[in-house]
């Protein structure tokens, strides 16, 4: 679920950007069982209810749903990789001592102002500093990668952090073309359509360690994995900013994730389709729909401007090919908009919750009674980490959230 995101327009990658090639005509569950794995999406256990468990949160202090961290790890101009990736420490910290459900991180590729290219990598460096909080993918670009190696990952992260990780799956590439192309190799930048359900399935039969005798893939083992014994196995999560993955999210029961912070006019037409679409399975009993939301909280309103104003040039600058770091408040200030420039960046801005911490409280409670979002997922997009770490902080406050949940 990036705001960063896509070299050009609609592909960025996360939480999960997903241009929609072929409008919502999504593969049916048979469809999806019928494919090389030949199984659909399936998870141990009884249908989730109502509750706290590995799909849904539980909401602290006054929030109205479960908040939780997406994380694009950016790099603001003047600073570094490796000081980003230590700010994704403390954010994480923090996320796990106010009650923050969740912290995803999001893969992208080729965006200097973006270090996020290796979700696993990150994930596991989270966990060794965190103890509590859910940590996930928002999400891993599965047409970039094979299915096993996936499954090999998620399943080392669960391992290290035993029932505190999710498997968030996206379709688009997280990046330009040229870089989709080096990334997957020759021939396979324009797949069909329904061959992201089928290496969905065969994620899912990898991860399950299920594939039926004769399968060509029978005797191969995702390891860590059941094949060692009884295991566990992060919940999969289907990512979108289309009609594709929500209609399948919900034909094979599974929970949900929106890119409203970079596709918010599709937002309410998507939830709907999820929810219409929805058939209890062994994952959920009803739908569950997480909203990547865009929010940044300071002390003035002011303040929280110049901050996300840095975000709306970086995302400005890429949508126009000249991807770079995240620029200072400074730059951005000074930045000479030309007209067009200036209709982008307002537009931008007109879905992005900011302000003080009680505007932004009153922005998240409005988008929630709009959409019916069962959690919401927040982005704080500036150029410092400091800017970051304040504002989860700050809405964390303004809820009430306990500061040792």
């Amino acid at each position: 679920m990036s705001d960063a995101e896509a070299k050009g327009a609609g592909n960025a990658g996360s939480a999960g950007a997903e241009p929609d090639t072929t409008g919502t005509g999504a593969t049916r569950p048979g469809a999806a069982r019928a494919g090389a794995s030949g199984a659909g999406v399936s998870a141990p256990g009884a249908p989730q209810a109502a509750g706290a468990g590995p799909v849904r949160g539980t909401a602290r202090g006054a929030a109205p749903v479960p908040l939780s961290v997406l994380d694009l790890v950016t790099v603001g101009a003047g600073s570094t990789a490796g000081a980003s990736l230590r700010t994704s420490v403390e954010i994480s910290r923090l996320a796990e001592s106010r009650g923050y459900h969740r912290h995803w991180v999001a893969e992208h590729h080729s965006m200097p102002g973006v270090a996020s290219s290796s979700p696993a990598v990150i994930l596991a460096h989270l966990a060794a500093h965190t103890s509590r909080i859910r940590l996930g993918s928002g999400g891993v670009m599965l047409p970039n990668h094979a299915p096993l190696a996936v499954a090999e990952q998620f399943g080392t992260l669960e391992a290290l952090a035993p029932g505190r990780v999710d498997l968030g799956l996206g379709r688009a590439p997280g990046t330009d073309p040229r870089t989709a192309a080096a990334l997957r190799g020759p021939g396979r930048l324009d797949e069909a359509a329904d061959e992201f359900p089928r290496r969905l399935a065969e994620l899912t039969r990898f991860l399950d360690d299920d594939f039926p005798d004769g399968h060509p893939y029978a005797r191969v083992h995702a390891v860590p994995g059941p094949v060692q014994g009884p295991s566990a196995r992060p919940p999969i999560w289907l990512l979108g900013s289309s009609g594709f993955s929500a209609r399948l999210a919900g034909e094979l029961g599974l929970p949900f994730a929106y890119a409203h912070h970079f596709s918010a006019a599709g937002t309410l037409p998507a939830l709907d389709l999820y929810r219409q679409s929805f058939r209890p399975s062994a994952v959920l009993d009803a739908p569950y729909a997480l909203i990547g939301v865009s929010a940044l909280a300071a002390d003035t309103a002011a303040q929280a401007r110049a901050q996300v104003l840095t975000g709306a040039l970086s995302m400005l600058r890429l949508r126009s090919g000249r991807p770079g770091l995240v620029p200072t408040p400074q730059e951005a200030a000074a930045y000479p908009f030309s007209p067009l420039e200036r209709e982008f960046v307002d537009g931008w801005l007109a879905n992005v919750v900011h302000g003080t911490p009680d505007e932004v409280r009153s922005g998240l409670d409005a988008l929630v009674a709009r959409t019916g979002a069962d959690e919401l997922m927040l982005t704080a997009n500036a150029h410092g980490g400091d800017a970051r770490l304040r504002s989860y902080g700050l809405v964390a406050d303004a809820y009430g959230m306990p500061a040792a949940a």
